[in-house]
């Protein structure tokens, strides 16, 4: 769909034309899955993703500009099948920090090492090295919250700090109602961490098998959305934040969901010309909203079916994208489905769905230059 915007001048008249984004299509380089990406300051896309037994396998990084074809891919961990699929959230995140480095993080596999603590499933964390044509080798950053089940998340800000995060219980302590988010904090790129602390002492509890969205803003606040686990029903999203480098944050309830079982849920966090955005589950729909606008209303696309998930991208002109599946579960994949909202929030017609999301897979989305959006999948 196109409008036209046109000015009267002397001789006769001048039309502009703008058009509403393109939402294009991009499938997963080698046939990989559970992409995760974020775009730098030059326009670069930095892409992660899963290849091989959904038990056991590899990551894949590879980078490119919009239109182009991705670079070599690099693995990214260092012990081969130290990575796992199995639940779609228990993959691998990434962040960009300090001069554009990339940072990964991600669950363990069973063949992982280095182990953690008695022999447990390890939280694992690696950087792209100082020369960008490698990886160093993975290390084992859970040293005292031993049950590691629901995935880890990572950020990193642009002066340097490094936080790796996840939820797990307090040593000699068992129940979802127990588990904690745990942060993990370097201030030197991720060259060195200091041992994991508690981000709070609030009692929110974590859905064990729920993945968790760590992202650190433009002027360095972090901010962390996952969802706690009380009485067994009490399964809402919960909003850390912290402005001194995860040394304290704030916690609140983000959003309610009443449900006796794990959702297997995941969500996400993005910086965009409107500020930093949010995107979550709740009672099998989508959301997403604004982290600095408290009182801003949060949003859902029309519609019915199980949706998961959620991914967003807000472009140059103030459009967002909400990208999301449909019809997934476990061992199952499904559809991905979209819906562009203008610059004052309101849905457009760019709305849609299209078959072929793989079994355990997840999809991403970027917006480019031109103000286009591009669904991975």
């Amino acid at each position: 769909m196109r409008f036209l915007s046109c000015a009267v001048v002397m001789l006769g008249s001048v039309c502009a034309v703008a058009a509403e984004p393109k939402v294009n299509f991009l499938r997963v380089p080698d046939q990989g899955i559970q992409p995760q990406l974020q775009v730098d300051a030059k326009g670069m896309v930095h892409l992660i993703y899963y290849k091989g037994d959904p038990g056991h396998g590899d990551i894949f990084y590879t980078h490119f500009q919009p239109g182009q074809r991705p670079a070599r891919p690099l693995r990214v961990n260092s012990h081969p099948g130290s990575a796992i699929a199995i639940g779609n959230i228990r993959g691998a995140q990434l962040a960009l920090g300090k001069n554009g480095r990339v940072h990964v993080a991600w669950n363990g596999s069973s063949q992982a090492e280095p182990k953690g603590p008695n022999n447990v499933t390890p939280l694992l964390y690696t950087r792209l090295n100082d020369a960008g044509t490698a990886f160093e080798p993975q290390r084992n950053l859970m040293h005292s919250a031993f049950i590691l089940d629901g995935g880890g998340s990572v950020a990193a800000d642009k002066e340097g700090n490094v936080y790796v995060t996840w939820h797990a219980a307090p040593p000699e302590q068992k129940g979802e109602d127990k588990r904690c988010v745990w942060v993990a904090h370097s201030s030197n790129e991720g060259k060195t961490f200091a041992e994991e602390k508690r981000a709070t002492l609030d009692e929110t509890g974590a859905c064990g098998c729920c993945g968790m969205r760590a992202f650190a803003d433009n002027e360095g606040t972090l901010y962390a959305l996952y969802r706690g686990a009380q009485n067994k029903t009490i399964r809402d999203t919960w909003l850390l934040i912290s402005d001194n480098h995860g040394d304290k944050f704030k916690v609140s309830r983000w959003d309610e969901w009443r449900i006796d079982i794990c959702p297997l849920s995941s969500m996400w966090i993005t910086q965009t010309p409107k500020g930093v955005l949010a995107a979550w589950e709740s009672n099998e729909q989508v959301f997403f909203g604004s982290l600095e606008q408290r009182n801003a209303l949060p949003r859902s696309p029309a519609g019915q079916g199980r949706r998961k998930h959620p991914v967003l991208a807000g472009n140059g002109r103030g459009e967002t994208i909400l990208v999301w599946t449909e019809g997934m579960g476990w061992n199952q994949g499904g559809s991905v489905a979209w819906q562009v909202y203008d610059k004052d929030g309101k849905p457009t017609a760019e709305a849609g769905s299209k078959r072929g999301v793989p079994t355990w897979s997840l999809v991403a989305v970027f917006a480019d230059a031109d103000g286009n959006f591009t669904i991975v999948y």
